[in-house]
């Protein structure tokens, strides 16, 4: 993982060891974690260390090369031992208190004392407990905090035992925020010099504790390259805690090669001890490395650690994974890709489509060529958004400029999304004011920001509602109907490092409350770089199966019940690195990722795309066959018609000899309507939802028109199933509508057919009521017909009888059900001609 990963995930993401994402403050004057832990120093000292006074002398040696003036102050005191950068001495302290206020207003924890020997007062900016970080604090001036002379007095009170710690020779601490001068390689001038005045070990104790330092710091590289020379000088501190740290090292800055030679090291050296996260990562290291058949072997042992008596199920979901892994690694690559000429040294990614076919992305690419600011996780530049234009013809992203002034800072700036107008955008920057702002542990998180478009330009941006100063917000991508923000975060909430997390926008511009995408999305891993169309959601992950590293994996969008199975996309956008930020048009199948895998230009670098094969065959299709409802003959050359579900036309076909008939590359999970007509026969309507590549198999029996036509007592009827009104309605029901529409049918197959309409009512009521009520029915039936076409002059009369012509023996003498009522609420159809 390269800067956008370790400047913006891990800045943008928890990583495994639990750190959160960005970096802890230097300056804050508190001890960091490793010297806190005498354990930790104890595991490091080496014979012939040297007492404190030499220590002393040491500091104060470089103190000097670097232009810091140090005394030392050894007298019996309540003083808590230390470094203190003073900035004043007075004889009288009546204007102290307003020196120290003003001190605080710059965020310094400033003090003062007196000096017994003297009578003295000092003022004080800050007060430190390890010796490197007073010496960088005095010569980068608090970070510039304060910018007058200042010195550093040691308190060593005898009483509460000495306050003097081991320190580095000839090591400056490179700041985050500052400027430095870099040669074309890229090296800073800060490095560990063996001093020849001093034994061995100390000196290799010193690299350990400043490795220990810049690892806390999750400066990984720097951390990992002072171990290792720890290692070589004294090969004895080969020890499973020291093997430990550098393996992770490596792993966080994803330089998979060197973690997996550390993991491979602590594994010879604590077989059986090693515990089940260093079996995860050296399982993952191993798939970093393309050694898939020996990392399965590592899961396994990983997995027995955690559940030492794993369940049947368990053992059959591991062999499920392996033959899920094997599957990815044999499949058929259906991907050309194409390193872009744009990329640089440094790193290059998250681009997404714009306007006028642009593509945005994030690089921090150092324009400044000489000087320019760093960012000290692997002396990078900060990260800024640009534009470039898209060649059609040779996928090439051309003429790349900084996006907008108005948005582009001194800090970072990445991963950018648009709503469909391109009028509004999302993106991630840090959380800073005049400076950056860090939570109560040091750590600068990220947030993320919108900006409007206004007469052709970006507003000046806004964070969004649901930041916080505890957590990180980042990766924003809108859906494409511009309802939805789905973003990347690991907020409360989360269920692992990193969530895909997604809220409402609504119209006027208000934010539903976060909503977790859950565990068919989310691991416990790491899940990054959310794109939606409107097919499907990509994303990049570490915790679902993949190749190593960060993979792309897909999961299909269905509108009512959500995201379909999630599936790793395969090779080659896959690799065993990092492979994230995916996006596709998925009309030309074209479109980019970022990587960092070997061969490439830069740390991270953008790729193109486009899919050489049909993303799946298509086996979505409706078949059937025709029938007669009463013989079971089948019906031929029957016209079938195809609707969505506006009662658009899509496709119509006509059914062979057989009666059989076939849709097919229909769509998936999507509802249709088939309508089905036949000379002779009822039409008939069906609905069907097509599933996800699956053949949705019918049969349709066609009812005659004629069976209609029946007698009764003698007298040719039209038989329609009841035709039912509502109690005290005349009113056309829905279900009455249907029979009369085959009704309809029958009268323009017999086109000289005349028919008279009797409409009848149940006893309930007046009985001169209820032959207007029928009355009213009758004619309410007539109008129907006419409205579908039937002549008038065809429909000889349309008479209501009310009461009189009761089908059962409701008449109010017994009691009946509101069913037994329903019978006699009716209409008839008498055929009069043919």
């Amino acid at each position: 993982m390269s800067v956008s990963l370790r400047s913006l995930f891990s800045i943008m993401c928890l990583l495994a060891s639990g750190l959160l994402w960005g970096q802890i403050d230097s300056s804050s004057g508190e001890p960091l974690a490793a010297f806190e832990n005498p354990a930790s120093q104890q595991r490091y000292l080496a014979p012939g260390h040297k007492s404190k006074e030499d220590i002393a002398a040491i500091f104060t040696e470089e103190a000097k090369q670097r232009g810091v003036g140090v005394r030392t102050f050894a007298q019996d005191s309540d003083l808590e031992n230390g470094y203190y950068l003073i900035t004043g001495a007075f004889r009288e302290s009546k204007n102290l208190k307003r020196l120290i206020n003003k001190l605080e207003r710059k965020g310094l924890e400033a003090g003062s004392f007196v000096n017994p020997e003297n009578g003295l007062h000092y003022v004080y900016a800050q007060h430190y407990v390890v010796p490197e970080l007073a010496l960088d604090a005095a010569v980068t001036q608090l970070d510039g905090r304060y910018k007058e002379a200042m010195w550093i007095l040691i308190v060593d009170n005898p009483e509460t035992g000495g306050a003097l710690l081991p320190t580095t020779t000839k090591l400056q601490i490179p700041e985050e925020n500052t400027e430095q001068s870099v040669d074309s390689g890229g090296n800073t001038p800060a490095d560990v010099q063996q001093d020849p005045g001093n034994p061995p070990g100390a000196n290799t104790y010193m690299l350990l504790r400043k490795a220990d330092q810049y690892f806390d710091k999750m400066w990984y590289s720097e951390a990992a390259r002072l171990y290792e020379e720890a290692i070589q000088r004294h090969p004895e501190y080969r020890n499973p805690q020291i093997l430990e740290r550098v393996g992770d090292a490596h792993y966080f800055n994803t330089n998979m090669e060197r973690a997996y030679y550390w993991y491979e090291q602590l594994y010879n050296a604590s077989q059986e001890n090693m515990s089940a996260d260093y079996l995860f990562r050296y399982a993952h290291a191993l798939k970093g490395n393309g050694k898939y058949a020996r990392a399965k072997r590592f899961m396994r042992l990983y997995e027995n650690k955690v559940k030492s008596l794993p369940t049947r199920s368990t053992r059959d979901e591991l062999r499920n994974r392996e033959a899920a892994m094997d599957d990815i690694l044999s499949a058929e690559e259906s991907f050309g890709i194409k390193n872009m000429e744009i990329n640089s040294r440094y790193s290059d990614f998250a681009p997404m489509f714009y306007e006028n076919n642009q593509v945005v992305f994030a690089s921090s690419v150092d324009s400044a060529f000489f000087h320019t600011r760093r960012y000290k996780w692997n002396d990078q530049p900060y990260l800024d958004l640009y534009v470039a234009k898209m060649n059609e013809q040779s996928d090439e992203l051309r003429g790349a400029v900084k996006f907008s002034k108005a948005i582009n800072t001194k800090y970072h700036e990445a991963a950018v999304t648009f709503s469909p107008d391109r009028q509004t955008m999302y993106f991630t920057r840090n959380n800073y004011g005049k400076k950056l702002k860090r939570d109560k542990n040091g750590v600068n998180h990220l947030k993320l920001y919108m900006s409007h478009k206004i007469d052709g330009q970006w507003s000046e941006a806004v964070e969004l509602p649901f930041n916080g100063e505890d957590y990180s917000t980042g990766h924003p991508a809108m859906s494409p109907d511009g309802k939805q923000l789905y973003f990347v975060s690991d907020m409360p909430g989360s269920i692992g490092d990193t969530d895909i997390f997604v809220v409402e926008v609504f119209g006027d511009g208000s934010f539903s409350e976060p909503r977790n995408l859950g565990p068919g999305i989310n691991t416990e891993g790491k899940e990054m770089f959310p794109f939606l169309n409107k097919q499907k959601l990509y994303f990049s992950s570490n915790g679902h199966l993949g190749l190593g590293g960060l993979d792309v994996f897909e999961a299909a969008l269905d509108p009512e019940n959500g995201f379909g199975e999630v599936r790793n996309v395969g090779k080659p956008i896959n690799s065993n690195k990092d492979d994230f930020s995916y996006i596709v048009d998925e009309e030309t199948q074209k479109g980019f990722f970022a990587s960092n895998r070997n061969g490439g230009k830069g740390d991270d670098d953008i790729y193109s795309f486009q899919r050489l094969l049909p993303e799946e065959n298509n086996e979505n299709a409706i078949a059937g066959v025709i029938t007669d409802l009463i013989t079971g003959e089948n019906i031929p050359e029957a016209l079938v018609v195809l609707l969505d579900e506006n009662n658009r036309k899509l496709k119509e076909v006509v059914s062979d000899a057989d009666g059989s008939f076939v849709f097919e590359e229909l769509e998936s999970t999507t509802k249709y309507r088939i309508s089905f007509e036949k000379d002779s026969y009822f039409q008939e309507n069906r609905e069907v939802q097509t599933g996800d590549n699956d053949l949705i198999a019918m049969e349709v029996p066609l009812r005659k028109l004629q069976e209609m036509i029946v007698i009764e007592d003698g007298i040719r009827k039209l038989k329609t199933e009841m035709i039912h009104f509502d109690f005290d309605k005349y009113a056309i029901r829905k279900d009455a509508a249907t029979e009369l529409d085959k009704l309809v049918e029958v009268m323009n197959e017999y086109p000289t057919m005349v028919i008279a309409v009797e409409s009848h009512t149940d006893s309930r009521g007046k009985r001169a009521y209820n032959k207007y009520l029928s009355d009213r029915r009758a004619k309410s039936t007539r109008e129907y017909l006419i409205g579908k076409g039937i002549d008038p002059k065809r429909i000889q009369s349309a008479v209501g009888y009310g009461e009189e012509r009761l089908l059962n023996s409701c008449d109010g003498s017994v009691r009946c059900s509101e069913k037994m009522h329903q019978l006699n609420r009716r209409s008839e159809f008498i055929i009069i001609n043919m």
